[in-house]
């Protein structure tokens, strides 16, 4: 009589035998999702132990180090290679293309968050919204602003990225720019009236910016939207512009300076952390 695959033989001791215990996850009392829980913990270990190895581990290694069986192991490695969260080298395993990208973005929405503390810590000592932004690509790019009920930020009526010339941001950033690129941002965006207040002309701005101090804070009182005043700081990061920024009513425009000041002091403090905070 054939017997069923796995049985064992009579009479011969220590022949395998396919049992439950085999594959606990799998066996009564577990239902599908447990097994299923179990499974990603155990993937999760081998990729955590993977990523220790920089030059690479084979999968005896990989299983002993995370106390699995070494056909779990291999089972679970081969699914890993297969999604692209792991490669193989010459029986070495290595954190693989998407394991990768999973990291770069967990560093990078951590360090988004960082920016974003910093901020409301800045808006609630200095008592002012408070804005960063950035140059790039050829565009202007506000990517993060933090206000509150008492310190409201200034509504984007008109496009931050078209109207850099109205607004102490895209000042700040566009002084940041040789001339050429000063003079290529304009061409796209050329400079239109929002208010009775604002830059008239592209000469009138490149004269403007070619005086603006190198690293002084830009100060812009309605150009943008009536009853509102501005000050950026600039702030390099690597090859590109950036800024801190802040706002206030026009009615307390006297706190701007001070405000300003008090910002770049802050910023000069915390720069080193800040710069690698910030590069988004």
């Amino acid at each position: 009589m054939q017997r069923p695959p796995g049985a064992a033989v009579p009479g011969q001791p220590g022949a395998a035998t396919v049992t439950a215990s085999a594959h606990p996850a799998d066996g009564p009392g577990h239902s599908p999702a447990a097994t299923l829980i179990g499974s990603v913990q155990r993937a999760m270990r081998l990729l955590e132990t993977v990523a220790v190895h920089e030059y690479g581990a084979p999968a005896k290694q990989l299983a002993r180090e995370t106390g699995l069986a070494l056909p779990t192991a291999y089972h679970l490695l081969r699914t890993l290679v297969h999604e692209g969260y792991l490669r193989r080298e010459k029986g070495l395993f290595f954190l693989g293309d998407a394991a990768e990208r999973l990291g770069s973005s967990g560093a990078k929405e951590k360090r988004r968050s960082t920016v974003a503390d910093t901020l409301a810590h800045w808006r609630d000592s200095i008592g002012v919204p408070m804005y960063f932004a950035m140059y790039r690509d050829g565009e202007i790019e506000v990517m993060c602003v933090s206000g509150s009920r008492e310190t409201p930020a200034v509504e984007e009526w008109a496009d931050f990225r078209e109207t850099g010339h109205a607004h102490a941001i895209g000042q700040c950033l566009l002084s940041q720019l040789d001339e050429d690129a000063r003079r290529d941002h304009l061409a796209r965006y050329p400079v239109r009236s929002l208010t009775p207040y604002t830059v008239r002309d592209n000469h009138a701005l490149m004269r403007r910016l070619a005086r603006t101090p190198r690293m002084g804070p830009v100060v812009e009182r309605q150009e943008y939207a009536l009853g509102t005043v501005c000050a950026a700081i600039p702030i390099t990061v690597g090859t590109t512009a950036a800024t801190m920024a802040l706002s206030l009513p026009a009615r307390q425009a006297e706190r701007l300076l001070p405000a300003a000041r008090r910002l770049q002091g802050e910023i000069g403090r915390h720069l080193g952390a800040l710069t690698l905070s910030i590069s988004i």
